[in-house]
């Protein structure tokens, strides 16, 4: 026995077998123990401890990794691996729960959806995203890749009520299902060329051919089909709009933040590892790709009139922006692409926590003229929402211009010069769309006067990622060292 499962896996495993144990209780609590709806906001007690746990798990990992001077650690025979890369995704997937738990209670009351099963969905998706991240093993990663699709699936038609909702979730999941063929197929013909499931030995056997060999460019260009329809880069973006839309607000935010760094945790994985030796045939694919991603995100977003979809179609762009470091594929690409997850995270999470704020007592607040005169009515809600955007156009001193700054140089040391020039101008098309809402909420006439939705968690949630936003910005410095050892070896 002791040969299959050993203290190290066990180890390994930890962070994994929390957020299941607690998902699993919280559907036990919720049946058995709380079948009173007031009483179904203790289960966010279980959430948090759960997500405690996680992170002193992750943290002894760390800290064994330190103590030992070891750059990883392996376990199941090599299908997983704790690394500085799995452990730095893991914490802005712990960051992204946390943040989207807390402020779930009261937009779950207001929209009359308040069930167990919510909570459970979330720590299950996480668990999904942390073999995303340690995965090392193609089943793996495929299993945790369905694992946390499988719950956003259900999760994007939470509001059973809601026929947007009903719509966004059966678009996802069609598509979605689509595209994880294309990935197993490509991740089969990986398999027949190493006669193994193991990231190393299929890098190996890649390796030995030429780049554009036949069977290779098969395999790299099925995979990158299923991996770029998961960070809904350009021509696989088509669920991203509708699917943010739909889904309750909390959720929309969770899938752009959490969803979106699984999911390049992955196509790293993947593009670094396995596929690193064809880069010759990949890299003009992902150059396309990456420019598509930008023009149909930041051209699609002007035209917008509600905020979820203006939002929708901005994570799009950034798709694009993250891909431009892989394609520079240096030390200073791959670094910003870490930078760059990680701010984006809270500086998007920050802008929906403001949209779910919008939604009140029969009011919606979806659209952009929802927010007009925001300033007059709760400016700080105003001022805070000003911050996030300015961020999201990647301008100082806030954090986004941190991860546009590293991937504009990592361009610039790998000569990408006309991309360069292009992720540059389509910033100036982002600072118009997203200074739009900015003097709809400054300038425009007050529309709703009824007050915004507010509570603890939300208040909270909110300074973290405004205090996020502008202090990374200001001192980068902990941020950089971060990324800097957290990028693949």
């Amino acid at each position: 026995m002791n040969q299959f499962y050993t203290t190290t896996d066990h180890f390994v495993l930890i962070p994994a077998i929390m957020l299941a144990l607690f998902g699993c209780a919280i559907l036990l609590f919720d049946f058995l123990v709380f079948p009173n709806p007031k009483q179904r906001k203790y289960l966010l007690i279980f959430v948090v401890l759960g997500l405690g746990f996680t992170g002193y798990g992750l943290w002894r990992q760390q800290e064994f990794l330190t103590a030992n001077g070891l750059t990883e650690l392996t376990a199941f025979q090599g299908a997983l691996t704790i690394d500085r890369f799995a452990l730095f995704f893991n914490w802005v997937f712990e960051l992204a729960t946390l943040i989207v738990a807390i402020v779930s209670y009261n937009y779950l009351e207001i929209e009359g959806e308040h069930h167990g099963e919510y909570y459970a969905l979330m720590l299950f998706a996480q668990c999904g995203m942390f073999f995303l991240a340690a995965g090392t093993d193609l089943v793996t990663l495929f299993i945790g890749l369905e694992l946390m699709a499988i719950c956003f699936y259900v999760m994007v038609g939470f509001l059973r009520s809601d026929k947007r909702s009903n719509e966004a979730a059966m678009k996802y999941l069609l598509l979605g299902a689509f595209s994880s063929g294309f990935l197993v197929y490509g991740f089969s013909i990986m398999y027949g060329l190493a006669g193994s499931t193991q990231l190393s030995k299929v890098a190996a056997a890649i390796s030995a051919r030429d780049a554009w060999d036949p069977v290779v460019f098969l395999a790299t260009a099925t995979t990158a089909v299923g991996l770029l329809f998961k960070i809904s880069a350009v021509p696989f973006h088509m669920w991203a709009p509708d699917a943010y839309e739909g889904a309750p607000t909390t959720i929309t935010a969770y899938l752009s933040v959490a969803s979106k760094a699984a999911s390049f945790a992955f196509l790293l994985r993947i593009f670094l590892g396995p596929l690193a030796s064809a880069r010759d045939s990949w890299e003009p694919l992902l150059a396309v790709v990456a420019v598509l991603t930008m023009t149909v995100g930041n051209l699609a977003a002007i035209s917008q009139s509600n905020i979820k979809r203006l939002l929708a179609y901005s994570s799009i762009s950034h798709a694009g922006y993250m891909l431009l470091g892989l394609i520079a594929g240096n030390e200073t690409g791959i670094r910003g692409i870490a930078v760059y997850v990680l701010v984006y995270a809270f500086m998007n999470l920050g802008a929906f926590l403001v949209v779910i704020a919008m939604r009140r007592k029969n009011i919606i607040g979806e659209d952009l003229d929802d927010m007009a005169g925001l300033m007059y009515k709760s400016p700080g809600y105003a001022i805070l929402m000003l911050i996030f955007l300015l961020s999201l156009a990647g301008i100082p001193p806030t954090a986004g211009f941190l991860g546009k700054y590293y991937i504009f140089l990592s361009l610039i040391e790998t000569h990408h010069y006309v991309l360069a020039v292009i992720a540059t101008l389509y910033v100036a098309v982002a600072i118009y769309y997203y200074f739009r809402v900015v003097k709809i909420m400054f300038v425009g006439e007050l529309a709703e006067k009824a007050p915004l939705a507010t509570s603890f968690g939300l208040r909270v949630a909110l300074g973290i990622t405004g205090v996020l936003t502008l202090g990374v910005g200001v001192y980068p410095e902990p941020v950089l060292r971060l990324a800097q050892s957290s990028f693949l070896k």
